[in-house]
């Protein structure tokens, strides 16, 4: 008999809606029936690609004497952490105040009122790994509730009341200047792993948004910035937690080389890898980067889009019940797959490929062996070799597309697809990939379509249903996305609709208690909670604070709206102490304060878009990598709802003009790309 999950939508609560534990979704009727029975609730948050929580559904959720355990004594709720962000944050931070760590599964404790009062992450079936069995948690729990329930609501009074109340952050004493992002840049370079690539041990997570801002810094001359961005990227892309057959990276290595995944690929991480190591071929020329950024983004089109336009958000780590047993090989399925015992060896020997394998007997394809000694060894052309493997490795990839796939979380979150939306828009005009052009634009198409209801932006779209307010990274995020669209492909839909989102932001998320004009992560209108969470950290994704700042500042020289850029920089400087301090956990506000402090070049162009001398102008602004840089192309004269940085720019000479401006103010106008990159210099 299903529970109440099953007229829900999210994969992962769908996977449990068959469960013998009697499963509520978060909201009224879940806390109302805890109210009127007096019971505790236990709160299980997760995710689809999560391996974790696929383990202790199985040990303890379809376990019929758990199950009654928890229906007698708890109203017990499920939560996809993707869908409800908001509570994830609110509840992570309790059991990180808690235990010093959190994860997930995470499973929470709560009052009727929705207080937490004991937590932690995943609880074995059994003891275990020093962690006590989940039904002994259950029924001490259980017994306390009933029993001594003042002190076991005491232990946590306090801890909760320092949540709800959250610190003020005051504008810091430092300003804005090139000094925060040069100690933030030392910081970075004395902790990163010269050896491996990356920074921290095991687990190691890629960092995209620290090697974006290295990469900008890159662009200022610091070699060194460059240095670790590049080596980064090269250390990764060797293979392991990249996945050298199909594109695309994998969640965090297990391992400090990058070797063994955590086999799970989200929609995130690659979409913020795939343009970084697009930047990185920009900067540097190195088409092995491209190549890497064009074997993520053919995966997620190959694999995580929806036929209407929208990108699905994991794939999970775990296929026919063992985590990456989609990804392995061993020496006789390579043999087995290509008939030509040379051709096996040459590949064998490129990828690491052996007989007694890398992980737990099998082999994970990792690069090896450069081109030049393969090309000695196996007596080829070098400059024939790539072309070599890479047909290799399309017939390998047509045998793995045959095995039993990991399972797809096919729901369509709006700030993921933002972040991919920019990938595929700025990889389709940087290198001339229509496909990925018209990607970009089906996507912006399908999100502006079905996530949008009676003026309000919705978080979740699955199966023709679209469910949940809107949060801030969802606002600010498809508005920088569409700002990159609108780059790409100057339909003033895209910039218009990005200005809607920027005053939806505005007008719901806004704090008007406190000067530092940091936002709140839900909207005025989101409903009851324990608090309104204000989370300034970047983690996997973007903070959607730091989201926010960016898309004022890269708004206000297109509209001429000074008010939003001196609501961006107060933001920054309320952030600056804990940028310097601590930079990896504030990727993306150093990348706004790299934008805020300029020089910001705001371009105009005007002509015929579909002449080649029109084109001439926009190409080497497209192709390079100037993360500076605004611009805006139109037609003579633009048509309604374009940006106000195109208004009164008549045509030099009858031909396609150039104006580099900033801060509104022009340079003369020009007509040929080597003047304009003159004037950029």
């Amino acid at each position: 008999m299903p529970n109440h999950l099953i007229q829900e939508n999210s994969p992962y609560l769908l996977q449990h809606a068959d469960n013998p534990v009697d499963w509520y979704p978060w909201g009224t009727e879940a806390l109302e029936k805890a109210r009127k029975e007096d019971k505790p609730i236990f709160l299980s948050i997760g995710y689809s690609a999560c391996h974790w929580c696929h383990v202790m559904e199985h040990e303890s959720f379809e376990d019929p004497d758990t199950a009654t355990l928890m229906n007698n004594n708890f109203i017990s709720i499920k939560v996809d952490r993707e869908e409800r962000p908001d509570l994830d944050s609110i509840y992570m931070n309790f059991v990180v105040a808690l235990n010093g760590q959190g994860g997930w599964p995470m499973s929470v404790f709560l009052t009727p009122e929705g207080k937490p009062f004991y937590g932690g992450t995943y609880f074995p079936s059994v003891r275990r790994h020093n962690l006590p069995a989940f039904q002994e948690v259950l029924e001490i729990v259980s017994r306390l509730w009933h029993t001594d329930r003042a002190a076991l609501l005491s232990s946590s009074e306090n801890l909760t009341h320092s949540l709800q109340t959250q610190p003020v952050n005051l504008p810091n004493e430092d300003v804005l200047s090139f000094r925060v992002l040069e100690q933030a840049t030392r910081t970075i370079a004395q902790s990163y792993d010269w050896k491996n690539g990356g920074w921290g041990g095991a687990p190691k997570f890629p960092q995209p948004m620290l090697i974006e801002f290295l990469l900008r810094q890159g662009t200022r001359g610091d070699q060194t910035s460059l240095n670790i961005a590049t080596h980064s990227l090269q250390c990764m892309a060797q293979g392991g937690m990249y996945d050298i057959l199909g594109g695309g990276f994998a969640r965090y290595s297990v391992d400090q080389t990058w070797l063994i995944p955590h086999f799970e690929k989200m929609l995130y991480d690659n979409a913020q890898l795939a343009l970084v190591y697009l930047h990185a071929y920009q900067l540097t020329g190195e088409s092995a980067y491209r190549e890497v950024c064009e074997s993520s983004l053919n995966f997620v089109l190959r694999e995580m889009t929806h036929p209407e336009g929208g990108f699905f958000s994991s794939l999970d780590a775990d296929s026919e019940g063992e985590e990456g047993k989609y990804y392995l090989w061993t020496a006789e399925n390579v043999r087995a797959a290509l008939s030509d015992p040379m051709d096996a060896h040459l590949i064998m020997a490129a990828y690491g490929i052996s007989e007694r394998g890398n992980f737990e007997g099998k082999n994970i394809l990792r690069r090896v062996q450069p081109d030049a000694i393969l090309a000695e060894q196996f007596n080829q052309q070098v400059d024939e070799l790539p072309a070599k493997l890479a047909s290799l490795r399309a017939r390998l990839l047509n045998i793995r597309s045959q095995r039993v796939g990991p399972s797809t979380d096919d729901k369509v979150l709006v700030s993921w697809n933002a972040l991919m939306l920019s990938a595929f828009a700025e990889a389709g005009r940087s290198i001339g990939r229509r496909d990925y052009i018209e990607a970009a634009e089906k996507n912006a198409n399908f999100l502006l379509e079905n996530l949008i209801r009676e003026g309000r932006l919705l978080r979740s779209w699955r199966a023709g249903v679209a469910r949940h307010l809107a949060y801030l990274e969802d606002h600010a995020g498809l508005a920088l996305g569409l700002l990159s669209l609108y780059q790409t492909d100057p339909n003033p839909r895209w910039y218009q609709a990005a200005v809607g989102l920027v005053e939806q932001m505005l007008a719901h998320f806004g704090d008007n208690q406190v000067p530092t004009g940091n936002f709140f992560d839900t909207g005025d209108d989101h409903g009851a909670l324990l608090y309104r969470p204000k989370d300034l950290q970047d983690n996997s994704t973007p903070s959607g604070n730091a989201l926010a700042a960016m898309v004022l500042l890269q708004l206000a020289p297109y509209e001429g709206h000074s008010e939003w850029r001196t609501l961006a920089e107060r933001m920054l400087s309320t952030n600056l102490g804990v940028m310097k301090r601590y930079p990896s956990a504030f990727a993306q506000w150093l990348c706004a304060a790299d934008f805020a402090l300029g020089p910001v070049f705001e371009v105009a162009i005007l002509g015929n878009l579909a002449e080649s001398a029109t084109q001439s102008l926009l190409m080497p602004l497209r192709a390079g990598y100037y993360p500076r840089l605004l611009l805006a192309a139109s037609p003579y004269p633009p048509p309604p709802g374009s940006p106000a940085l195109l208004n009164d720019r008549p045509i030099l000479n009858g031909k396609p003009t150039a104006y580099v401006c900033q801060g509104f103010v022009c340079q003369l106008p020009v007509n040929t790309p080597q003047e304009v990159l003159a004037q950029l210099a």
